[in-house]
């Protein structure tokens, strides 16, 4: 008579098998990360295994019993996954919330056809945005900063329209970036170095910078080697794929326009704003361009530009311009820039820069020749319409202080804490939390090292983090060879992108129920911490993840870190959406119910008909 065996050791042997299958994985992913890591040119059998193990070897969890929470519909997690299929290929540069057919049916005084305006729930593409054939991964930086693969962004417009100024070249399978711009044709360093004569460039007091009407960015793209972080604006207009170009470089940028509704971002964010000749009209509007420009730019503040009207005696011709209407747009220009209580500091060939004053001693006479605007909700953006009033100085108690806080260079800024924390402005967040909050960033992103060994290395040039707190994720990864787009949702219960933009680094407010303001194909890595907690009862996890998809570059990571039960919900959609995905326990035990899930998504192009060619 056949003996039973003990249960023990099936169960002992079922462990075994599955620890040896979990190192096999391991193996090969990382094998396949070392030689993929030659930034698109895998090789291709370490590919094929990859893809064909099941590395997802923590999939099949209890989800009904770990650590006492319940799911109320199990079947449905368990039930076979939606397919997503390719959008046609007319989707391949979509951008939902600036399409450019949809644009027309809006006004065009003050640029608002060029404001975001998102399709409804019904007119939403449910499909995944195929790459154009032969989609390259971009060039390390800073390479990526004079190079970009043509098949990435193939539009020629720009070399013939801005031939004569050093924008972009075309050279054979790619665009060349001389550094030139239309105020800069003989290239931006020695631009910037004029700008540096007048503005302390280059010792860490000014760190961020906002750059309206950026063209394709060489601006921000220059001023990285002064350590300043530039956030890029420029709509989607007839200078084709400006903002494209940019996040191809390496440059941070969002599709955005001076019109109608206030900048996604806090008061007091910016070292340094920029136009130059960015065809924002300062000086109509009762000055509510300026005045929006004041509310972002810190105390101390500076606001350069360049071009018209500056210079309007020597230059009046060549701009087809009469001299009348020069005269009498820099002259409103110069008024307004006392009723902001700006300094002109600076004023040479084409160049103007204006100071702002760090405090309002200065500005006795400001209150009573302009309206102020309501302290209580300066920050109060999102999709909200400028005013014509000025944004009101923090109270300071003498001439000396800087009004919001004094800061230091970076990156002393980077880890020191915050004037918004130290002063107590930012609800429930202490010195204590914060400088914890940056030892435990530091932890999460050794251990998603430990998986994904290749972060930090320069592969993952342009990060996004979707949900980003203090900035923490970001501080912990500051490097010469990453950027991070730190994302504040518009319903986070603690707005504290004010917090970010002082310790040095950049972000936006957004709404992750809507697409974001960027073009496909645009981020190396994204990071979602608590995201879809916060958004599973506001909208569709589907749609969340369909424009993760659309915004992250093939062959992108994504790190989604949430609770176990809303981690699970995401793996089961992203499993019909050509992502690899692999599923991890907190680094602290398994008994945390935090979980992470890694994603790299598949490498996959737009082919005739819709077919597509996965590799």
């Amino acid at each position: 008579m056949a003996t039973k065996g003990n249960p023990g050791d099936n169960r002992t042997r079922r462990s075994f098998s599955v620890f040896i299958v979990f190192g096999l994985c391991c193996f090969f992913y990382l094998l396949g990360a070392w030689q993929r890591s030659g930034f698109g040119k895998g090789d291709s059998i370490a590919h094929e295994i990859t893809k064909n193990a099941d590395c997802s070897v923590i999939s099949n969890l209890n989800i009904e019993t770990h650590h006492g929470v319940g799911v109320k519909n199990s079947d449905d997690l368990r039930s076979e996954s939606k397919v997503f299929q390719p959008c046609d290929d007319r989707f391949i540069d979509y951008t939902p919330c600036h399409d450019q057919s949809h644009a027309m049916s809006f006004p065009r005084e003050n640029m608002e056809h060029m404001e975001r305006h998102c399709p409804s729930d019904n007119e939403k593409q449910h499909c995944l945005i195929p790459a154009p054939k032969g989609y390259a991964t971009p060039f390390p930086w800073p390479k990526s900063r004079d190079f970009v693969p043509f098949a990435n962004a193939p539009y020629k417009s720009l070399t013939v329209e801005k031939a004569t100024q050093n924008w972009i070249q075309y050279e054979g399978n790619v665009f060349r970036f001389p550094g030139g711009g239309t105020q800069f044709p003989r290239g931006a360093d020695a631009y910037i170095e004029q700008m540096a004569s007048v503005i302390p460039i280059g010792n860490g007091m000014v760190r961020t910078a906002l750059d309206t009407g950026c063209g394709v960015a060489s601006l921000g793209a220059y001023l990285f080697k002064k350590n300043v972080i530039t956030m890029s604006i420029a709509p989607r207009d007839s200078h084709e794929a400006q903002v494209q170009f940019a996040l191809e470089r390496g440059v941070p940028a969002i599709i955005g326009v001076l019109g109608t509704i206030k900048l996604p971002f806090p008061s007091r964010s910016f070292d340094m704003a920029h136009c130059s000749r960015c065809l924002i009209p300062w000086s109509q509007n009762d000055g509510k361009y300026m005045m929006e420009i004041d509310r972002v730019l810190r105390p101390g503040g500076y606001w350069v530009l360049s071009g018209p009207p500056i210079s309007w005696r020597t230059n009046y011709k060549a701009w087809k311009r009469s001299e009348e209407e020069l005269e009498a747009d820099q002259r409103k220009i110069e008024e307004m820039a006392k009723l902001l209580c700006w300094e002109k500091k600076h004023e040479k060939g084409e160049m103007a820069v204006w100071r702002k004053r760090v405090n309002k001693h200065y500005c006795q006479e400001r209150e009573s020749r302009v309206t102020m605007c309501e302290p209580t909700n300066v920050d109060d953006i999102w999709y909200k319409k400028m005013e014509t009033c000025v944004t009101p100085y923090p109270n300071t108690n003498d001439t000396a202080e800087v009004a919001g806080g004094e800061l230091k260079p970076f990156p002393q800024r980077l880890n020191d804490v915050p004037p918004r924390i130290s002063s107590g402005s930012v609800n429930g967040i202490s010195t204590e939390s914060f400088e914890e909050d940056n030892k435990l960033w530091q932890k999460h992103l050794n251990a998603y090292k430990r998986v994904n060994k290749i972060i930090g290395t320069g592969r993952y040039r342009n990060i996004m983090d979707m949900n980003a707190g203090l900035g923490s994720f970001a501080a912990a990864l500051e490097s010469p060879k990453s950027w991070v787009m730190n994302v504040m949702p518009t319903i986070a219960k603690k707005d504290t992108l004010g917090v970010i933009y002082e310790r040095g680094l950049i972000g936006i407010y957004h709404d992750w129920c809507e697409a974001f303001s960027t073009y496909p194909r645009t981020y190396d890595l994204i990071h979602a911490h608590g995201l879809f907690s916060l958004y599973k009862h506001k909208c569709d996890y589907e749609d969340i993840l369909l424009e993760m998809d659309r915004i992250l570059r093939p062959e992108g990571t994504v790190i989604i870190r949430d609770h176990e039960i809303e981690v699970i919900k995401v793996k089961k959609i992203v499993s019909g959406m050509r992502w690899n995905t692999k599923m991890v326990d907190h680094e602290d035990g398994p008994l945390v119910p935090e979980k992470i899930l890694f994603v790299v998504k598949q490498y996959w192009f737009a082919g005739e008909n819709n077919l597509t060619s996965l590799r």
